[in-house]
């Protein structure tokens, strides 16, 4: 027999059974680390009975020496640092040898094989305890019905036995007898005796029960001639408030529309409701339930809008930009006015915050005359949240999907599934997999809810999901999605933006617009070039409603007599000192220092790399932050220099004697990512031969040890990034070429894009055209010195930078 050595849980006049479910409340702080230390193996415990009650403090001598080794099915920590778990036994077992833990016991434990026997003696013990049990069930109501029906259907005697003993209200001492019990004859014949007595009792206590029912009081006397009274009512067609409720629940479903199965549902739940008490529990569930059937807007529908031009002008009118999104909108309702039914589509809008994800799903619900139902998925991790709970829980009720329909008053609403790429899981179930029936076109036409139990058509809803990123999204969901991504704007469309959408909203928010207050256009810069820094416009308009608070203020104490104009120098005044600032080094170079491109979770960054050499012993040092992507990508870029030195003009032993440090300011942000590598070699050449970068130049890509450059991720961000920062030339993987027509044409016209295929290209177009500087080591290369680059740009705080 195989032992194991497992935590113990002492249990209080609690006997666990194997192919039992037992919830347990564990307040002990010896249990509590018992259950921990169960919980950081797997999940398996030793469940076994104290002798003493009484006993706080149980040693192993206060337990019996037979207990069930269980499984945690599920914990539910209190606030008061009380838990409540769910086990399910596995197994008897009986303590072989006792160890010890500092904070709970433990013991190696041995299963115990109960020995299944057949015969005629068998057979009529079996036959015996099967009816002495229907006697307690009938004399009991401890024990339901349909339970006592699914026991009796067991094959086997001992399953049977354990059931029986584990379901019925007998004394702990007398369980653990059973429990105890080698063979299915002597758990059978222990059974046997405890239900004669048992039911001994309850046939005297039934007894005594009916004869003090026998001397009604007159509260009792009230009752049952309010009961007879409800039945004469009804004879007579006088229906009380009861019959009411039921007579309207009864023409509602006539008049819903849902579903056959529904229907017959409902009317099932309606009959049970009628034969209960009003005012009993289960009928308190049974009326929730009908109802939540009844609030559904089964059949209903709004009808879309037909006018493609009024479409797109609404669509214009709430967002700038945003091409794709808005030309995959009014297509989809150019494709109804030619069919009579059309799925709803599923599109996913990924991109960085600000850029208008939510704000635009409310406009496309304008745009659709449709409803709009919005849900956060931040931070959800229970798959009841999505699907809902089981009726059999107290409290139940329909997950979210089912709530916002109801909500929303009609099966075809823009249902927002915000931040999708935020959710977790844990032991409570995977909302993101619940979600893959919900995201599914062939299988939404019948979703179902735990808490209805019917199919619900989710077919015409059109879901939208905003994500900051894919990565957080599992493939088979993401699968399901039509992705739309929306790039960070640029300057020039950030100054529209601010122009058509935000300055009139926030004046009319602040009352200012009466008072005729206006922003030039130079202050508008001043604050997009030298207060925000982002992809979206977010903090932009955070910035504008700071100006206008600040100037309703001057109004109120100043009178009529402020001026009501936003220029520069008043910005300045009324935000402070500016926060971002160009870099200063675009005129002059500098060896060792070249500027690559990032893609962050907020759109593009610029990477400034700095290289520089000292004498040692070849050592290659990557600080900045990061990943290991990112310092294999410096490991190759040396490999390639080495294997080149020749051409390059460098000394074949030069890695033997000279110490290579590169550095990548911002060390507290983590940088990963493999498309630093043609930075990565530029400024290590630059450092190796004193050549200097021209710094007005930009670049991407990665590298092989072959020199050639490979295509990236991410490149609209990245030339975004290089233009807000007026770099002047960027180089790019001539693979990515094709993905220039994505990005605007008047970021292009201001931008020399040179694709390059070939290291030998990009250290072509980035060094300056002068001659290394010789060094005074003796004709050695010159050792680089690492640039500082004044007022070099800060990214976000707490955003990883994917190179």
């Amino acid at each position: 027999m195989s032992s194991l050595l497992l935590p113990i849980i002492p249990l209080k006049e609690i006997v666990v059974f194997p192919n039992s479910i037992t919830p347990l409340f564990i307040v002990r702080h010896r249990s509590l680390q018992a259950l921990e230390g169960a919980l950081a193996q797997d999940k398996a415990v030793f469940l076994v009975t104290q002798k003493n009650v009484e006993e706080e403090h149980p040693g192993l001598e206060d337990l019996y020496e037979v207990g069930c080794v269980a499984g945690i099915v599920q914990v539910l920590r209190l606030p008061d640092g009380s838990a409540k778990i769910l086990v399910e036994g596995r197994y008897p077992a009986r303590i072989v040898r006792a160890t010890s833990e500092p904070s709970y016991m433990t013991a190696l434990v041995e299963e115990i094989h109960a020995v299944e026997e057949r015969g005629k003696e068998i057979e009529a013990l079996r036959r015996t305890v099967e009816k002495q049990f229907e006697t307690y069930v009938q004399l009991s109501d401890k024990v339901p019905e349909d339970l006592a029906v699914s026991i009796r259907s067991l094959d086997d005697a001992v399953p049977l036995a354990n059931a029986i003993t584990n379901y019925c209200h007998f004394r702990a001492a007398d369980k653990q007898r059973v429990l105890e019990a080698r063979r299915a004859s002597e758990k059978l014949l222990i059974l046997s005796q405890l239900f004669t007595a048992e039911n001994e009792l309850l046939e005297l206590e039934n007894k005594i029960i009916t004869q003090v029912k026998a001397k009604i009081g007159k509260s009792q006397k009230e009752y049952f001639l309010n009961e007879q009274l409800k039945i004469i009512e009804k004879e007579l067609g006088v229906g009380g408030e009861e019959d009411v409720e039921l007579e309207e629940y009864d023409e509602r479903l006539k008049k819903s529309k849902m579903s056959e199965e529904a229907r017959e549902k409902a009317y099932r739940e309606l009959n049970r409701l009628a034969r209960m008490a009003q005012l009993s529990p289960e009928a308190t569930v049974s009326r929730t339930y009908i109802e939540w059937l009844l609030d559904l807007p089964w059949g209903k529908y709004t009808k879309d809008q037909e006018d493609l031009e009024r479409a797109q002008k609404i669509l214009d009118e709430d967002h700038f930009g945003l091409v794709k999104v808005k030309e995959r909108i009014v297509e989809h309702l150019a494709v109804l006015k030619l069919v009579k039914e059309m799925k709803g589509p599923i599109l996913c809008l990924v991109g960085p915050p600000g850029v208008g994800k939510t704000s635009l799903a409310r406009s496309i619900a304008r745009t659709l005359k449709r409803r709009f139902v919005r849900v956060s998925l931040g931070g959800v991790r229970d798959e009841a949240e999505i699907r809902g709970h089981r009726r059999t829980y107290i409290g139940s009720l329909p997950g979210k999907i089912i709530q916002s329909i109801k909500k929303a008053g009609s099966m075809n609403p823009v249902f927002l599934l915000d931040e999708i790429d935020k959710m977790n899981s844990d032991f409570r179930g995977d909302p993101a997999s619940a979600l893959l029936e919900v995201l599914d076109p062939e299988q939404n036409r019948t979703f179902a809810d735990h808490y209805l139990e019917v199919d619900f058509d989710l077919s015409r809803v059109m879901f939208i999901t905003t994500a900051n990123t894919t990565g957080g999204i599992p493939p088979p969901l993401l699968d399901r999605m039509e992705l739309i991504r929306l790039p960070g704007y640029t300057e020039d469309e950030k100054r529209k933006i601010a122009r058509g959408f935000l300055i009139p909203r926030q004046l009319k928010a602040h009352g200012l617009i009466k008072k005729k207050v206006r922003f030039e256009d130079e202050a508008v810069d001043t604050i997009i070039q030298r207060y925000t820094r982002e992809a979206g416009v977010r903090n932009l308009e955070r910035e504008i409603a700071t100006l206008c608070r600040k100037t309703a203020r001057r109004l109120i104490a100043g009178g009529e007599e402020s001026a009501p104009r936003i220029t520069p120098q008043l910005v300045r005044a009324l935000l402070g000192p500016e926060r971002h600032h160009d870099l200063q080094i675009h005129d002059k170079t500098e060896v060792g220092v070249a500027t690559g491109l990032a893609w962050t979770d907020a759109g593009g960054e610029i990477l400034p790399t700095e290289t520089t050499t000292m004498p040692g012993k070849g050592n290659l040092q990557l600080t900045g932050k990061l990943g290991e992507v990112m310092k294999e990508s410096g490991q190759a870029a040396l490999s390639y220099l080495r294997s080149r030195s020749g051409q390059y003009g460098l000394a074949p032993d030069f890695h033997k004697e000279l110490d290579i440090h590169v550095h990548i300011p911002e060390g507290a942000i983590p940088k990963d990512g493999p498309s630093a590598g043609v930075t990565l070699v530029t400024s290590m050449y630059s450092a190796l031969t004193g050549r200097p970068v021209r710094q007005d130049v930009a670049m991407t890509g990665e590298i092989t040890l072959r020199g050639k450059v490979l295509k990236i991720g991410g490149l609209k961000e990245k030339v975004i990034a290089a233009h807000r920062n007026h770099l002047r030339t960027v180089l790019i993987p001539a693979d990515n070429e094709p993905e220039l027509e994505e990005i605007a044409s008047e970021i292009l016209r201001e931008l020399d894009i040179r694709p390059v295929r070939t290291v030998d290209e990009v250290l072509a177009l980035a060094l300056a055209d002068e001659p290394a500087r010789p060094d005074k080591s003796g004709g050695k290369p010159r050792r680089g010195q690492s640039g500082r680059g004044a007022g070099r740009r800060q990214p976000a705080r707490g955003l990883g930078i994917n190179a």
